[in-house]
C-alpha cells in the first residue's frame, strides 16, 4: 500500500472472493453461481439499439424495473431499491444504520466484517450453536444494526419466519437486515413483513437464482423510509450505478419468473440427491436451504479434499476458519456435474483408506 492511504484503512481485512481461474477448464462448484443460463427471452432481450444507446447514461430512477419487481412481490415501487449487486446495499446498510453498532453471526457471509470495519462500526459476532444454526434469542432486544443471512452462508441453514419476525419486533429502534441471497432455494422470505415493520430491510440478488452473477444486479425490499435512506446514499455517490444493458436484462428476467422458479426446483432436487449420496460416502452434511451444501468427511482433511478435487478439475470452496476448516462448501451444479463430483470424491476417499 502507499503512504497516502488513510490510517483507518491500512488494517482492513479485505473480502476474498471465490476462485475464478482462467488457466484450466474446471467444474465450478465454488462460487454459488447458477449452472443454468438465463431464460431464452433474456438472452434475446438485447438488440442493436441497446448497444448503440450505451452512449447515453442509464436511467437513475430505474422505474420500469422497480415496477416489475414491485408487482412480483406485491409491494409498491417505493419499496424497491436497486443496486450494482446486493453487496452495494449491504455496504450502504452498514454506512447508514450502524451508528449504534452491529450484530451478526460468527460464521456467515464474510463481507459483513469488512463493511463494519470499513465504516468503523463496532460489531459483535454471535457464535452459531453447536449444530451451526442461529439461535434467534441471541438477537432479541439488542438495539443495534442486525444482519442475518437467511439462509445462512456458508452453512445453508435457514430459520423460520416466526423467529425472524421476533428479532425484528424486539428491535424497533434499529434496522434489521435479512440477507436473502439464497431464499429461492427453499427458504422463506421476510419481505411480506415490510408493511408491518418500518425497521426491516430484505436484501436480494439476481446473482444466484436468476443466473446473472456477471451482470451485477441486486435489490432491497423495505419500508419507504429505509428505501429513501438508501436512495439518498446512492444519489450522493453514484446515481448511474446500474448500466443500461443490465437494466434491460433485469427487466426481461423479472418477466421470466416461471423459468427461474423451475430451475430452482431442479437445483433443490439435485441438492437433495447429492446430500444423500455424500452421506452414503460417510460425509456429514448440514441441512441446506441454499444452492450449496456444507459437508465434511472424517476420513480426509478438509483442505486436502479441496486440493485433491481441484487437481481433478473440480473447484469447491474451502474456508480456513478453525471451526469450519474441515468443511467444504459445494455449489449445486447440474446433475451431470454433481455425478462427476461424487465420483471424484469417492475415488479420493478410497485412496485415503488404502
Amino acid at each position: 500500500m502507499s503512504r497516502f492511504l488513510k490510517e483507518q484503512y491500512k488494517s482492513l481485512e479485505v473480502y476474498t472472493p471465490g476462485e475464478q481461474p482462467k488457466d484450466t477448464q474446471y467444474i465450478k462448484l465454488n462460487t454459488n453461481e447458477s449452472p443454468y443460463p438465463p431464460a431464452p427471452s433474456v438472452v434475446e432481450a438485447l438488440g442493436k439499439q441497446d448497444v448503440e444507446n450505451l452512449r447515453l447514461y442509464s436511467d437513475p430512477t430505474l422505474s420500469t424495473l422497480k415496477g416489475k419487481l414491485a408487482a412480483l412481490y406485491g409491494v409498491e415501487s417505493e419499496n424497491i431499491f436497486l443496486s450494482n449487486g446486493s453487496d452495494d446495499i449491504l455496504n450502504f446498510a452498514f454506512m447508514a444504520f450502524g451508528q449504534k453498532g452491529a450484530l451478526f453471526p460468527d460464521i456467515t457471509y464474510g463481507f459483513y466484517t469488512v463493511f463494519a470495519e470499513l465504516h468503523a462500526v463496532e460489531y459483535e459476532e454471535i457464535p452459531l450453536r453447536e449444530d451451526f444454526t442461529i439461535d434467534y434469542k441471541d438477537y432479541l432486544n439488542k438495539n443495534k444494526l442486525i444482519v442475518i443471512a437467511n439462509p445462512n452462508a456458508p452453512t445453508g441453514n435457514s430459520r423460520p419466519l416466526e423467529e425472524i419476525e421476533e428479532i425484528i419486533r424486539t428491535n424497533p429502534d434499529s434496522v434489521v437486515v435479512i440477507d436473502e441471497a439464497y431464499v429461492d432455494f427453499g427458504g422463506t422470505s421476510a419481505c411480506k413483513l415490510i408493511n408491518k415493520y418500518e425497521n426491516l430491510l430484505t436484501v436480494r440478488t439476481f446473482s444466484k437464482s436468476r443466473s446473472m452473477a456477471g451482470a451485477r444486479l441486486g435489490y432491497a425490499i423495505g419500508a419507504k423510509g429505509l428505501i429513501d435512506d438508501l436512495m439518498r446514499l446512492k444519489f450522493s455517490t453514484n446515481p448511474y450505478n446500474i448500466n443500461r444493458l443490465t437494466t434491460t436484462l433485469g427487466e426481461a428476467t423479472a418477466d421470466a419468473e416461471d423459468y427461474y422458479m423451475e430451475k430452482c426446483k431442479e437445483i433443490i432436487r439435485v441438492r437433495e440427491y447429492t446430500a444423500e449420496k455424500l452421506k452414503g460416502l460417510g460425509f456429514e452434511v448440514l441441512p441446506s436451504k441454499a444452492n450449496f451444501l456444507f459437508a465434511k468427511s472424517n476420513d480426509i482433511d478438509g483442505e486436502k479434499l479441496y486440493k485433491e478435487l481441484k487437481a481433478r478439475g473440480i473447484l469447491v470452496r474451502h474456508f480456513t476458519k478453525e471451526r469450519i476448516c474441515q468443511f467444504n462448501r459445494i455449489t449445486i451444479g447440474t446433475q451431470e456435474q454433481m455425478e462427476q463430483f461424487l465420483l471424484a470424491a469417492e475415488e479420493i476417499l478410497k485412496g485415503e483408506k488404502q
